[in-house]
């Protein structure tokens, strides 16, 4: 790839973004991250790909979102691990999987399943896919500091959005049931779309990779029109946002002090 050339999907070249890149899913909330961010600005939009750059602490960071499900993430993150980012925060929503995963509280994502398609055209299905260490715990250290309650562990990155939520509606239900069983017995804490395959591309282009999710819904809630309104509530304050705001702050300083 030359210097200036574009990125087909992500529409953008080297420059435009900063090794820090934050990745929702939804494009109409990148500019919403970008807010907590010095001097945001528009850079690309196409497809389901949005990116805004600016800065925290005088470091280029970038926003860029991946659209719904690894497919097209796997894109986002490969486009721009080509034109420099090496550092990726996932910042989304995802279902309680515990009976204590309660909606409002955020979780900071150690690993994934591998319960989707993507990640096994590029590694055997026995590669697991890990958050980086340094990340991770940068992100522990915000929900701290921002007195969150939060939780640390393994998500489920699935493939289809209803099969989840609507189970008992697919021919496979028996199997879709015992395999949820199964995540939570593990001890899995949340279910998203795109953690998998962010955590495998960083792994297999050595660069650095992690998650924060606010959880929004989970089976053991009996939700009414008051809980609902709840719900908007929680979305509101940005919860997952801030932690990763803040846990970016606390890893550019880190990197600083490793480097000097």
């Amino acid at each position: 790839m030359k210097q200036e050339d574009t990125l087909y999907h992500v529409q953008l070249r080297a420059g435009d973004v900063g090794r820090y890149v934050l990745l929702p899913g939804d494009p109409g909330r990148v500019e919403r991250i970008a807010r907590y961010l010095d001097h945001p600005r528009f850079v690309a939009s196409n497809r389901e790909y949005c990116t805004w750059t600016g800065s925290l602490l005088g470091e280029k960071v970038s926003v860029t979102s991946t659209g719904i499900g690894c497919p097209s993430t796997a894109i986002a993150v490969e486009e721009l691990m080509m034109i420099g980012a090496d550092t990726f925060i996932r910042v989304g929503t995802a279902g309680g999987i515990q009976p204590e995963n309660k909606t409002g509280d955020v979780a900071i994502i150690t690993g994934a399943i591998r319960d989707e398609g993507t990640t096994s055209q590029y590694l055997p299905i026995e590669f697991p896919a890990v958050a980086d260490l340094d990340v991770t715990l940068a992100l522990r250290e915000a929900a701290q500091r921002l007195g969150l309650r939060y939780h640390l562990g393994i998500a489920h990155s699935k493939d289809s959005f209803y099969a989840e939520v609507e189970p008992h509606r697919m021919p496979i239900a028996a199997r879709l049931l015992e395999r949820w069983e199964a995540w939570k017995g593990g001890g899995a804490v949340a279910s998203e779309m795109e953690a998998a395959v962010i955590f495998i591309l960083a792994s297999i282009h050595r660069k650095r990779a992690g998650g924060v999710m606010l959880i929004i819904g989970n089976p053991a809630e009996q939700m009414n029109r008051q809980d609902l309104e709840a719900w908007n509530q929680m979305l509101s304050e940005d919860r997952q946002i801030l932690v990763a705001i803040e846990g970016l702050k606390i890893l550019i300083q880190r990197d600083r002090t490793a480097a000097s």
